[in-house]
């Protein structure tokens, strides 16, 4: 299940359940069709709360969403990561390349 809105400039999206080889298309689609219908979004905050599971196809998408958003000067942003997507995501790097907060408010004021 996705949602998403934007606040400034910056695409906020809302993602539950799994993401995986079954989800990561339409994930990838969902964004890049935001993306691609507003040229002044220039940061992507990611609620994750609400995500059991990723594995490398939902890795691969937030990458190449992360490409994208670099591109237009902006930053990727985790919002409340669960200890264990937490630890997926920090074994892959994102780290390195994103941001991490507590709240939408606090990813806004980045």
């Amino acid at each position: 299940m996705l949602s998403s809105k934007t606040v400034d400039r910056a695409l906020i999206i809302s993602v539950e359940g799994e993401l995986d080889l079954h989800t990561a298309p339409p994930f990838k689609e969902y964004i890049d069709e935001k993306l691609a219908n507003n040229s002044d979004i220039k940061d992507l905050v990611l609620q994750m709360e609400k995500i059991k599971f990723i594995d490398s196809s939902g890795l691969g998408v937030i990458l190449g969403r992360y490409k994208l958003i670099k591109e237009r000067g902006g930053r990727l942003i985790f919002v409340t990561c669960s200890p264990q997507v937490y630890r997926i995501l920090k074994l892959s790097g994102m780290q390195k390349i994103a941001y991490f907060t507590d709240s939408v408010k606090e990813a806004l004021s980045l």
